[in-house]
Parts: structure tokens; sequence; C-alpha cells
């Protein structure tokens, strides 16, 4: 995600940007189709140049707003949707449909709220194809991996259909005819800011969770890739979820300052940039809200020498290059426990093997960066190496791409060989890049871990279980990875992150998201059994026993 201040100059920059209808011939043969079908099928998002609504009390709304952000394809340019800044009063409108939402939603039965997602599920699985499609398109992602994004969000979906379990209370007779039960209700009004690398899998992270233990929501997309977001909005109504439980708006830092200030809303889950993160902890917090905020990131892999080699190098190429580097969990440090030199030609040689192209297009590995923006800060970041004694191995900022795509924002794989001295190491690249650190030991290279301010993930590659035991129990990350580069739980668990990379107390989904969504109400009452009626009157001498 950019900081906050970046966000006027983002904006700045699309709109230099192909931005007339003219321009959907720019766009390939394939995604112009799917494009047409979007904007045909759809309510609320549009992939042909019109506008994205708003989705207030059940209803997609034309927003009023005078200022809008267009949405482009990273791969080629071309306009696809105008997102509208939601105006005050709309998003006042959002928080009071959701405010009367409420107070019907958190009495529905919670059978009525597990069958939601139930249907909500087989709805997704049925429309799987057509958010995949607004995701290549807006986001930029292969086909493959957009698909990959909307079933990790699906698990939570399915996950949650277990609410009638999970939302079990507790109860015990503490003395003599007395009881006390603590059981889970809601919250009220929550809010969910998400990320553009997951345009999908994180508004599923918060909508079943939010719905399913009672709670209405606000839902803020990315400006930069809300389609998905809008589809699945409709996918929710379509399954029964009552007018005014999902609202979903739209915009920048006026509407984010809108969540974090509104009185109504009780609690807000975020996933994005440190500065946008930190910005909405302390802010939300100030307010009295429940925040949960994932921030950035910098996961290492240890290649011990003992590591399965073929499964090693797939794995770091995989972990590091996919999606082009735009994820939390991407493994964008590879620390070579003793010679370098005998891991390097291979990671080179696989990670010049992986196909870069448009998302549609066959046989396609990694697609293209979200915007200008983005691919001008990640060629500075490996420029920065160069100018820092680190040592280009890949360099992938010339990458050529086909003609159809020459105006996309192409950065190819690339490898750094340097020290954590570097910006590049230090900084969150957030692009299709690896910087690989020399160890000569485990323990300088769990140092190397544990000195790093982030906390995400950490994997290691080895085929002895000691050393694997050392790692996993000294290593301060969160989630851990032991053969496996990206260990992000599935959703019977909760998300782990820790360090700078976690803001809140709370995890996602999982118990975390049944936690984070619900607040502990304890009873205490007294029924004495000589007092229930029917009860035979008793003519002896009362002893006060």
């Amino acid at each position: 995600m950019p900081p906050l201040s970046r966000i006027s100059s983002l904006r700045t920059l699309q709109k230099k940007s192909f931005h007339s209808s003219a321009h959907l011939k720019a766009l390939s043969a394939l995604a112009l189709s799917r494009a047409e079908n979007i904007s045909a099928n759809w309510k609320g998002t549009n992939a042909t140049g019109g506008a994205t609504k708003n989705f207030i009390g059940g209803e997609f709304v034309e927003s009023l707003s005078s200022e809008w952000i267009d949405v482009h394809d990273p791969s080629t340019q071309t306009l696809l949707t105008r997102v509208p800044q939601t105006t005050e009063s709309e998003f006042n409108d959002a928080v009071d449909a959701a405010t009367q939402a409420f107070k019907t939603w958190s009495k529905t039965s919670v059978v009525t709220r597990q069958r939601f997602v139930l249907e909500l599920q087989h709805l997704l699985r049925q429309n799987a194809d057509a958010i995949a499609s607004s995701i290549v398109l807006e986001q930029g992602k292969t086909l493959a991996d957009a698909h990959g994004d909307l079933l990790r969000g699906l698990q939570v979906v399915e996950t949650a259909a277990g609410i009638t379990s999970t939302l079990l209370g507790d109860k015990i007779e503490v003395s003599k005819d007395m009881d006390t039960e603590v059981r889970k209700v809601p919250l009220g009004v929550c809010a969910s800011i998400a990320p553009f690398n997951f345009p999908a899998m994180i508004p599923l992270w918060t909508i079943p969770m939010a719905a399913v233990t009672g709670n209405t929501l606000i839902l803020k997309p990315s400006e930069r890739d809300p389609g998905a977001a809008m589809m699945i909005a409709e996918l929710c109504q379509r399954a029964g979820l009552p007018p005014g439980v999902l609202n979903v708006v739209h915009g920048g830092v006026p509407t984010v300052n809108g969540i974090c200030d509104h009185p109504a809303i009780k609690a807000i889950s975020f996933v994005g940039g440190d500065r946008a993160g930190k910005h909405i902890y302390e802010r939300g917090t100030q307010n009295g809200k429940r925040v949960q905020a994932n921030l950035g990131a910098k996961n290492h892999a240890i290649l011990m020498p003992d590591a399965n080699k073929n499964l090693a190098i797939n794995s770091i190429v995989g972990a590091a290059f996919g999606a082009a580097g735009q994820r939390c969990m991407a493994i964008s440090v590879a620390v070579v426990v003793g010679d370098t030199s005998v891991w390097l030609p291979e990671l080179v040689e696989r990670a010049k093997a992986l196909h870069v192209n448009g998302g549609f297009e066959q046989g396609a590995d990694l697609g293209p960066l979200i915007s200008p923006g983005a691919k001008d800060r990640v060629t500075s970041l490996i420029a920065s190496a160069e100018q820092e004694g680190g040592e280009i191995i890949l360099d992938g900022r010339n990458f050529k791409a086909p003609e159809a795509y020459r105006y996309g924002n192409f950065v190819g794989p690339t490898i750094i060989r340097g020290d954590t001295s570097m910006k590049c190491y230090q900084t969150e690249i957030f692009g299709p890049v690896l910087v690989v650190l020399q160890a000569d030991t485990l323990d300088d290279a769990i140092e190397i871990i544990n000195n790093n301010r982030y906390g995400n993930g950490a994997a290691i590659f080895t085929q002895s279980g000691a050393t694997a035991r050392k790692f996993e129990t000294e290593v301060n990350v969160g989630q851990i990875g032991i053969n496996v580069p990206i260990p992000v739980p599935l959703p019977m668990f909760s998300w782990s992150g820790n360090k700078g990379s976690f803001l809140g107390d709370i995890g996602f989904y999982g118990k975390g998201g049944i936690n984070f969504y619900t607040q502990n109400k304890t009873t205490t009452s007294l029924w004495k059994a000589e007092d229930a009626v029917g009860n035979r009157a008793s003519v002896n001498m009362p002893t006060h026993h």
C-alpha cells in the first residue's frame, strides 16, 4: 500500500495515462471480452470505462462525488473504471444503514447467519472466473494467481460456516443454585480497509467473520482495484444478506479518516503498508476503537547446506517472484548458510525462466506491478543496491514486454547479492526482487532475521529435524515455515504476524477473528430451588441452615 501522502501524486500519475474509452482497443482480445462481460453482468463495477458505485443499504448507488480516481489495467494503462471519493454524506448514509441493520441482524439466529455463508461459498465458486478476471484486469495478477487470491478468501468463508460450534459459550454452576455463563456477543458496526494486492482475499477475511458473529460492516476496498469487492458484495446480496449488513464505500484519505473518526464504528480491520497502518491504528484507538492492522514485512528464507536443493530453489523462486512480489508474505530475502555460489547459478537460471506477461496470457508466471509509481519505486530501490555496494546478479529493470503490453508496469525477476546495510534490504520493496545474504552459521542466519524490525514470517530449508527445531524455537517471527516458503496458516488457525508487521492484540480470521468481532458478556444468576413454583410447603421448624 502507498503511504497516505503519496496517494495524490499517484492519482496525478494515473491521470497522465490513457483514459478515454477509445483506448479500450489497447486491451488484448481476451482481456477485452472479459471486461465487457464484467460491465454487462455486474451491477456495482465496470471494466469498460464507466463508474464504480457505492453499495449502501442494499443498493448500488451512483456517487455524487466531484472527485474521481481512474483505475487502469496495469498491463496496458487502459482505463477500466472510475472510483469515487465517497462524499461525507454518502459515507454517513452507509454508517446509518449499518447501524439500523445491526438492530435486527444482531438478533438473527446463528443458524440463519450460518446459512448466509453456506450460500455465499456456493456463489463464490460459481462466479470464480468472473472475480478472477476482474483481479487480472485491475491488479495485474496472472489468472491462476487471481484464482488463488479468491480461493484463500473462500477458505475463510467455509471455515466461518462452523460458527454454530465456534461461537459456543461456557456455563458452570459456581455455587448452590447459582450459575455463571459467558457468551460472545457482536460489537456493532465494524469496518474493513483492504489493500490492492489481494482484492478478493482480504474482503473475504472480514465479511464472513463480521457477519456470522452478528455485526454489520463498512468495507473500503483499495481505490486501485475495487472490482472484486463490488462483485463479492453483489454475491452477498444474492446469498440473502439483508440490506445494510454490508456496505461498500470508496476513496482515499478522507474515507479512511471517516472510518477512524465515526463514533458508530466500533472496530477496524486493516491490511496494507506501514504508514497508513500506523495512522489508522493510532487514530482509531484514540477514538476508542478496536483495531487490527497488518503492516509491512521482510520475510527471510534460510538455505541450509543439507537442504533438498530442487525443492528449496523452486520454493524460493515461486515465493519471491509470484504475484510480481506484491505479497506481504513474499520471500524477499534468501539467507544462504555457507557458500552462496552453490545456490546462485540455479536461482538465477530458474528466475530467468519465468514468463513475464499479461495476466491472461497462456503460461504467464507473473504480471505487471500495480502502477507506474510502483514500478518507479521498485526500480529506484534496485538502483540503490548498486550505489551501496550490492551486486545485481539478475536485473529485471530493462525487461522488454511483448508489443501488446509495451505500456505495462513490468519489472522482471531481480536478484541482488549484498548485506543488511542496504536500503533494498531494510525496505519492503513490494516487487519481484530477491536479496541474497550470506551467513557463516545457522546462529548468524537466525540473528539476521531477529534483528529485522518486521515479523510476519520466515522459512528454513533443511533435512535436519534438529536444525529445524532450533530455528523454530529461536526465530522471532509469527509464522514459520519448515520446507514451506509461505507459511500462511489456513483459517482454522489465525494470522500470527508480529513485531513491526502487526499492530493490535487480536489476529485475523480463525479463533482470533471470532474474538476480534465479539465481546464477552458474563451473566451470573441465582434461582433458589426452594423458590421453585409448585414446591411442597414445609411444616418443620426452620433451622436457618
